[in-house]
């Protein structure tokens, strides 16, 4: 299926897409960015940049006081390059370093802290306040973008979502057992949706997908289905 044309933007949509680690959100996120010719704001990103920044800093990331205090110091960017995203913290590009696993389970701690929510909160507005934006995390429906065009939920057997973020760390040339992932899956998924603020929850108009036996390109299928009926 080709770009949307020019022409059929005009409405320049909001599409926000939610669920859990290994749902395969990320890849359905970029890959319907670039069939629509919008932006995909991977909002993982900025919060993988943040632990990023807490264990540079030596930092518990479970310090809810001692994260707080350090948020002032930081500058946190999101570059777009010809579709791609790129991260800055105080100027230095870490995208390369955000998936490793000790970072993302630092993540998943201080994603729950409510001073990295409300700090972070206008950051991800301003880069989507001019739609044409798939955006992909875990309160995009809900919190970030409660207006959005197209809300989407996306959840998926977790023996296979396990599966699927270990070939992602392996292929990235991380070492690690399956049951390791496994086990780091469950503690995320525990925290994200036990957490007071801003839980991982389904916004009540969001469409559901199952995509656990749906290839990245079924999911992009029906994922675009419904957004270009609102184009």
């Amino acid at each position: 299926m080709g770009t949307v044309t020019e022409d059929k933007r005009v409405k320049r949509l909001i599409v926000a897409i939610d669920g859990p680690a290994g749902v395969g959100k990320s890849t359905a996120a970029r890959l319907l960015a670039s069939r629509l010719g919008y932006l995909y704001l991977d909002t993982g990103a900025l919060y993988r940049a943040t632990a990023w920044a807490v264990l540079e800093s030596g930092l518990d990331p479970a310090d809810t006081e001692a994260v707080a205090d350090l948020l002032p110091t930081l500058s946190l960017q999101m570059l777009f390059h010809e579709g791609a995203a790129v991260v800055l913290v105080n100027g230095r590009d870490v995208s390369s370093e955000l998936r490793i696993p000790r970072v993302s389970s630092a993540a998943s701690v201080v994603s729950a802290i409510p001073e990295v929510r409300t700090w972070l909160l206008p950051i991800q507005r301003q880069i989507g306040q001019g739609g044409a934006v798939v955006a992909e995390g875990r309160d995009m429906g809900t919190k970030v973008f409660p207006s959005a065009d197209v809300k989407f939920f996306l959840e998926a057997d977790p023996t296979v979502r396990a599966q699927r973020r270990h070939r992602e760390l392996v292929a990235a040339g991380h070492s690690g057992a399956l049951e390791e992932t496994s086990a780091d899956l469950t503690s995320r998924d525990t925290r994200d949706r036990s957490r007071s603020i801003a839980p991982l929850v389904p916004a009540e108009d969001a469409q559901f997908i199952d995509t656990t036996n749906l290839s990245a390109a079924d999911v992009v299928d029906q994922l675009m289905a419904v957004v270009t009926a609102k184009l």
